[in-house]
C-alpha cells in the first residue's frame, strides 16, 4: 500500500499519474497547501523541505520498515524501480527517461512556475521578472517541441515517467495560453490528455480543488512563503 500525502497542483499531478496508470493500490492523503497542511509536525516528519507530494510506502520491496520519499522526481524513480513500470529497461532508454526527467524538474517545472507566480500572483508587477520568465518558458518548450518530432512520447512509442513528469506543466501551459506554436507539444498533450487514467486524476483533482479559485490571504501566506519562518 502506497500512502500518497496530495494536492493536485502539477507536482502532485505527477504521482496521481503513476500510481492510477499503475494500479498500484494506494491510499490519498491530502495535504492542503493553502490552509498550511504541509508545515505541520507528521508532514514534515515525511517531507522535511514542507513541499508537496510526498509518499510513504508502507510495503518496501525489502520487507522492512515504511519508506517516505518526498521530492516528486524521485517518487517517481522510487516507483518506476519498484514496479519496473514506465520506465525503460535498457541502459540507454533508462539514460533518456532520467535526464528528460531531470530537465523537467529541474527547468521546465521551475520556469513555468516562476512565470505563472509573477504573471498572477505577485503584489508588485515587475516586467523583468515576467518577461525572463515568459522567455525561458517558451524556450523550454520549444526543446520539447523539437525533441518530439517524430516521436509519440519523449522516449519513443513508450509513456514513461519522464512524459508524466512534464505533461502537468505543459497541460498549465497550455490553459495559460495554448500550444499553437508547439504542434509535437500538442499532439503529445493531447495523446496524454485521452488516457483514462490522465482524465481520472484531472477528474479528481478538479472536484479536490476547482480551477479559477481566489485565494485568500491565508493561502497568499502560506504559498508564498510566508507560512513559517526560515
Amino acid at each position: 500500500m502506497i500512502e500518497l500525502y496530495y494536492w493536485p497542483t502539477p507536482n502532485g499531478q505527477k504521482v496521481a499519474l503513476f500510481l492510477e496508470e499503475s494500479q498500484l493500490k494506494y491510499e490519498l492523503k491530502l495535504v492542503d497547501i493553502g490552509k498550511g497542511d504541509q508545515f505541520k509536525p507528521d508532514y514534515l516528519a515525511i517531507s522535511p523541505n514542507n513541499k508537496m507530494p510526498a509518499i510513504v510506502d508502507r510495503a518496501p520491496a525489502d520487507g522492512g520498515v515504511p519508506i517516505s520519499v518526498f521530492e516528486s522526481g524521485a517518487i517517481l524513480m522510487y516507483l518506476a524501480d519498484k514496479t519496473q513500470q514506465f520506465i525503460p529497461g535498457d541502459m540507454r532508454g533508462r539514460v533518456m527517461a532520467m535526464q528528460w526527467l531531470f530537465w523537467q524538474v529541474g527547468g521546465l517545472g521551475p520556469m513555468i512556475g516562476q512565470r505563472h507566480h509573477f504573471e498572477r500572483f505577485a503584489e508588485q508587477k515587475i516586467p523583468y521578472a515576467i518577461e525572463r520568465y515568459e522567455r525561458e518558458t517558451l524556450r523550454l518548450v520549444g526543446v520539447l517541441d523539437r525533441h518530439l518530432a517524430g516521436r509519440a512520447f519523449i522516449c519513443g512509442d513508450r509513456y514513461t515517467i519522464a512524459d508524466m513528469a512534464s505533461y502537468p506543466w505543459i497541460f498549465a501551459q497550455a490553459t495559460e495560453e495554448g500550444l499553437e506554436r508547439f504542434p509535437n507539444v500538442q499532439r503529445w498533450h493531447d495523446a496524454i490528455a485521452a488516457r483514462p487514467a490522465t482524465k481520472r486524476v484531472y477528474a479528481r483533482g478538479e472536484a479536490i480543488s476547482p480551477s479559477g479559485q481566489a485565494l485568500t490571504d491565508e493561502a497568499r501566506r502560506h504559498l508564498f512563503g510566508q507560512g513559517k519562518a526560515a
